[in-house]
């Protein structure tokens, strides 16, 4: 049985890639597998799937977003709107939060 990975970056973040073709680019995260190390952004990674119509869908080809792998992207720290690390502070009472490392602002909603 494999173990699970932690995820640092979470659905809804708002991510910048750090590699790859679409480098620079800014989304916000569909999906996360922290199994797979891979995360989901919107409108980056775009990949053509060829679909065959199945239901009430119909076939052709399609644009959807591939997934990437979770080292390719930051979180947007939401003070300077610049990439950063993810890091993780404790409230009084004792719950957990993340924080953008490079300025220590909260990452939760």
């Amino acid at each position: 049985m494999k173990a699970t990975k932690r995820a640092k970056i979470k659905k809804n973040d708002q991510v910048v890639l750090i590699a790859g073709r679409d480098k620079g680019k800014r989304g916000r995260v569909l999906a996360v597998a922290p199994a797979k190390g891979k995360v989901k952004v919107e409108a980056v990674g775009m990949i053509k799937r060829h679909q065959k119509p199945a239901g009430n869908r119909g076939g052709g080809i399609i644009d959807k977003e591939s997934w990437l792998d979770i080292s390719n992207v930051q979180v947007i720290d939401p003070q300077s709107g610049k990439p950063s690390r993810v890091g993780y502070k404790f409230n009084d009472d004792g719950t957990k939060f993340r924080v953008a490392t490079a300025s220590d602002h909260s990452l939760e909603k």
